[in-house]
């Protein structure tokens, strides 16, 4: 093994990351691993991220001290990716893997998605002889959005089974995600890490009258259903959709008949100044997702002070607790009732909203790269002694 004997954990690790998207390039998925990375350079590890390239991206650059590796790799959009264009990650990454293996020797091998990185952790594992783990975001895990994943799922359940078994850690962000994946494989070894938020600096700026969805269009998240809760209301505030994807042309027909002003704003930079300003602004955020993980989108809507109105379904409610509404998904009804109890209540608005900013203290990064270390540490050991 390549410096596992005797190692130090009170010193750096070196650690190899693999996921097919990284900022700027994906979905909530991408600004996690990204903040987790930039965390664990911060606290003295090396760190070296093997991702897709896109567009006119460089095939490497270094940002506050993690190395970012952008391999060839056929992608049409930065918002989504589908899995014939994943495929084609395993065969442009493994070139630069193999060369991170002999330079850096990494100790452990972090895989972002069983699917499509699980195949290319697990050969890079048994070069390397170090043990490599897991986190799953949801569309790697089978029953996990059928409507887009089902007969990729179903095609390719043995070999995920095989490599959820062969993995030295599987790490979910939530209970129920955690659940769906024991279904699929019993045996397996799985541990919860909530995804973690860099606390942003919001500006103490006034709120407007403002509904905020956020989110790739997908017809899973739901959108439909809040737009057609908005669509007979006559308010005098203003619903900004934010994001992109194949769902957007049928939302924009139903926002076309919509009483309430809706706009559309598209796919936005995270660390733009538009999605700040929105966010900044916003007062009531919704989020009616028939099946999510643990969104990023939630944990950044609380940091912005907003009052929820989020599904109950899937991980949601693990991330909002008690500082949102909830509603059944597929509800239009329910969103409307919950929408009108907001609109007709800045007591309750500002309330929700103060709970939010002080339950999503407990998802900021230094305690969950705190515990992704711990997860680390121990797969080194127990492959020290394997």
């Amino acid at each position: 093994m390549w410096g596992l004997r005797g190692v130090g954990y009170t010193g750096g690790m070196r650690v190899l990351v693999l996921n097919h998207e990284f900022p700027p390039v994906g979905g909530g998925a991408s600004p996690m691993a990204w903040q987790l990375c930039r965390r664990l350079a911060a606290l003295g590890h090396e760190v070296d991220v093997v991702t897709m390239r896109y567009g006119d991206l460089p095939p490497f650059e270094q940002r506050e001290g993690v190395r970012i590796h952008r391999t060839w790799a056929l992608r049409r959009r930065a918002d989504i990716c589908h899995t014939h264009e994943m495929a084609t990650y395993l065969l442009g990454a493994w070139p630069t893997v193999r060369r991170l293996l002999r330079q850096r020797r990494p100790q452990i091998i972090h895989c972002h998605f069983l699917l499509p990185a699980g195949p290319l952790a697990w050969r890079a594992g048994r070069v390397a002889h170090v043990p490599w783990v897991v986190t799953c975001h949801g569309s790697d895990v089978p029953g996990y959005n059928p409507e887009r994943f089902g007969l990729d799922h179903k095609l390719l359940r043995p070999a995920w089974r095989a490599l959820a078994r062969r993995a030295a850690l599987l790490i979910s962000p939530s209970e129920s995600l955690k659940r769906l994946i024991l279904a699929q494989h019993p045996a397996a070894r799985v541990q919860v890490i909530p995804n973690g938020i860099d606390l942003p600096d919001y500006a103490p700026v006034p709120k407007e009258r403002r509904i905020v969805l956020c989110s790739r269009l997908l017809a899973r998240k739901g959108f439909q259903y809040a737009l057609e809760a908005i669509r007979t209301l006559e308010l005098d505030w203003q619903l900004d959709v934010i994001g992109d994807g194949p769902f957007r042309a049928e939302l924009e027909r139903l926002a076309a008949g919509s009483k309430t002003p809706v706009a559309f704003s598209g796919w936005l930079d995270r660390d733009g100044p538009q999605l700040r300003r929105l966010y900044e602004t916003g007062s009531i955020f919704i989020f009616p997702s028939e099946a999510e993980n643990f969104p990023i989108v939630l944990l950044e809507a609380m940091a912005a002070g907003m009052a929820i109105i989020a599904s109950s379904a899937g991980g949601c409610p693990e991330v909002v607790g008690e500082a949102a509404l909830l509603v059944p998904p597929r509800d239009s009804p329910a969103i409307r009732r919950e929408l009108q109890k907001l609109i007709a209540s800045p007591d309750l608005r500002r309330n929700l909203a103060e709970a939010a900013r002080r339950r999503v203290r407990q998802f900021a990064w230094p305690s969950v790269a705190e515990q992704y270390l711990r997860c680390y540490q121990q797969a080194v050991r127990e492959s020290e002694h394997a």
